[in-house]
């Protein structure tokens, strides 16, 4: 079998072994450079449609674990309001409180306005119905779904 025509110009003198090494680094470095870019149409065609719809699958997938974890957050939330509201009987006293741009009233007894005033105690909504809970669960409730909390007071100083 012939040689190569690098060592053929090697063993005639008229090229040296740095000039043949550096030439195979160029041409190596071309080759993989260039290694992508023969394929015929239909292929990049298909290589850009299989790319177009991986990105529309992540994209359903990211949704859909949005609308899980919002899913999951609202279920949690309704469990906190049903397992620590307060069982409150109507009243003499209103509270008032503001949802949005309208005033609503709860009647409740002294005591609890007293706590809600206080920041104790917060009013929650659970579907179209106003609940009473303790402080830590409303703020528990509030790191999940921040619009089931509709009155939670800031603390009052404990020395005044």
């Amino acid at each position: 079998m012939g040689t190569s025509f690098q060592d053929q110009l090697l063993k005639s003198g008229l090229v040296n072994k740095k000039q043949v090494k550096k030439i195979s680094q160029e041409k190596h470095a071309n080759r993989k450079k260039n290694q992508g870019k023969n394929a015929s149409p239909e292929i990049n065609t298909a290589l850009a449609e299989k790319l177009a719809k991986e990105k529309h699958n992540r994209e359903l997938n990211q949704e859909l674990n949005r609308k899980k974890k919002k899913r999951e957050n609202l279920s949690q939330v309704r469990q906190l309001i049903e397992t620590n509201r307060l069982k409150i009987e109507d009243d003499d006293e209103p509270y008032y409180f503001a949802l949005g741009k309208k005033i609503k009233k709860l009647y409740v007894n002294e005591v609890i306005a007293k706590k809600l005033s206080r920041g104790q105690l917060a009013i929650v909504k659970l579907d179209d119905h106003f609940e009473i809970v303790p402080a830590k669960a409303a703020n528990q409730i509030a790191s999940r779904d921040q619009d089931a909390l509709v009155v939670l007071h800031s603390p009052e100083d404990p020395r005044e």
